[in-house]
């Protein structure tokens, strides 16, 4: 698991903690994460870490959302044990709305998900309204 305090990192209700970052940003000083979830339009570079790839376009929704969900709960999952990071490309619309989406599975309600990634991650998260209606009816 990630520390709190470490950049880009949010704890869930649960005490879980997941990365969310920009790549292009690059990859931040510290511990490398040992698995990564990568949401963008094409295939991401390879990494040293376990990864997968969602296609994911630029402020759109996934390209298959029941791929989607079990990315996300496999996500959710490994961030019990794991450091586990979710990008995108500037890390605040797809990386906020697959926060949003852990956060659900954590028990945060789905209609206040949004506002807890905004509060715990970044206030710039989820970007448009069709991934802030992704993220209601996501569960």
């Amino acid at each position: 698991m990630w520390e709190p305090a470490a950049e880009g990192v949010m704890r869930l209700p649960s005490g879980r903690t997941v990365r969310g970052r920009g790549l292009r940003q690059g990859i931040p000083e510290g511990p490398a994460p040992e698995f990564g979830l990568y949401l963008l339009g094409r295939k991401p570079e390879a990494v040293a870490w376990g990864s997968r790839w969602l296609r994911w376009p630029d402020f759109r929704l996934p390209a298959d959302r029941a791929e989607a969900a079990d990315a996300l709960r496999d996500a959710w999952r490994r961030a019990a044990s794991e450091r586990v990071e979710i990008a995108c490309g500037g890390g605040y619309g797809r990386t906020g709305t697959a926060l949003a989406c852990l956060a659900v599975l954590d028990g945060v309600p789905a209609d206040r998900a949004v506002g807890y990634v905004r509060e715990h991650y970044a206030r710039r998260a989820v970007e448009t309204p069709w991934q802030r209606r992704f993220v209601r009816r996501f569960g």
